[in-house]
């Protein structure tokens, strides 16, 4: 009988989850909020694992654990999109309760948008990548700060690179509290360039011998970093439709919504991975430096922008979308297929 299929919505927080579970009818079977915790989680739907066909949770930032312990349980576990869902449309008030039950509706319905759920074997990989993203971000504000400092205190526009501890010292001579700042900026970057060590060499031990990661080392610009970043960040390329679709999921197209040749308003940037925005922005800045061919094209598409950055995001998106036919067709760079 159809009603007795379930399907389940779980509103993930921080220390709770609200379970809805419907039957076909969209009618409520049962409904309770319960702990974080995996083993009361699969304690409580015990009863009714073999009535359940789906489960999604919403993508938060907390969501391993739960999708992670649900998958070795063996129930069919979904990951709901939440920047692709309109929850609860015409409601007034909305809740736990009612969360939960959108996305088992959706789940009813067959309208889900949904997720990619990440394995779990290669995903602490890519997170050590990202956590070095977010190190080396910090190094660089770091990094500025020492310029802005010099640049404040003395008139001289100096940069990290043309400065030591006792060159430091000596600029800032007769500004005791300025290098007092000085040389705490000079300790974080110490300290951040170990930490960033450490983790590239963690993850340099991942990876050496897959063809995907050695063919992306074909384009100029892609070093070993950012090559295992886009392949980690990237995932199977098959679930993407075309090179469009994935640029846009690169960040490296334009948000922007026209109509009549007119703009009539921006779409949401944010939709997408920030952190292969980032890896392909900072190949486009090495390719360019690199590849006379590519540097060319740039030269030629500044020209007509007037702005680097614009010049930058156009190599950008056609970084990306090399990248997607060298994984999709399994061929190295052809940087004539590129810039012609």
């Amino acid at each position: 009988m159809s009603e007795a299929v379930l399907h389940g919505g779980l509103d993930l927080h921080g220390n709770n989850v609200f379970c809805s579970l419907l039957n076909e009818a969209r009618q409520v079977v049962f409904e309770r909020r319960l702990p974080n915790d995996m083993a009361t989680i699969g304690e409580v739907l015990e009863p009714y694992r073999k009535r359940i066909r789906s489960l999604a949770v919403e993508s938060t930032y907390n969501w391993y654990w739960l999708v992670d312990g649900l998958k070795r349980l063996n129930y069919p576990i979904k990951l709901a999109n939440p920047g692709k869902m309109q929850e609860n449309i015409g409601l007034k008030h909305a809740n736990d309760k009612t969360d939960a039950r959108f996305i088992a509706r959706q789940l009813v319905n067959g309208t889900l948008p949904e997720g990619y759920i990440y394995p779990e074997e290669t995903r602490g990989v890519r997170d050590m990548l990202r956590r070095r993203t977010r190190l080396v971000h910090a190094r660089t504000g770091e990094i500025i700060s020492v310029g802005s400092l010099v640049a404040r205190h003395t008139g001289q526009d100096l940069s990290y690179k043309e400065l030591d501890l006792g060159e430091l010292k000596k600029i800032l001579a007769g500004q005791p509290h300025a290098l007092i700042m000085g040389e705490a900026n000079f300790r974080h970057i110490e300290f951040l360039d170990k930490e960033i060590a450490f983790l590239e060499d963690a993850v340099m031990k991942e990876l050496p011998d897959r063809k995907d990661y050695l063919r992306l080392m074909t384009a100029p610009g892609i070093g070993p970093v950012l090559a295992r970043a886009i392949l980690l960040e990237t995932g199977p390329i098959a679930r993407f439709k075309d090179a469009g679709n994935y640029a846009s999921y690169c960040r490296t197209v334009k948000a922007e919504h026209t109509s009549n040749d007119k703009k009539k308003g921006a779409c949401n940037s944010k939709n997408g991975n920030k952190y292969l925005a980032w890896a392909y922005v900072e190949a486009a800045n090495h390719a360019a430096r690199c590849s006379p061919e590519i540097r060319a094209w740039f030269q030629r598409k500044l020209a007509k922008s007037g702005k680097r950055v614009i010049a930058i995001k156009a190599l950008a998106n056609k970084m990306s979308k090399a990248c997607f036919f060298m994984l999709r067709d399994e061929k190295d760079f052809d940087v004539k297929r590129l810039v012609g």
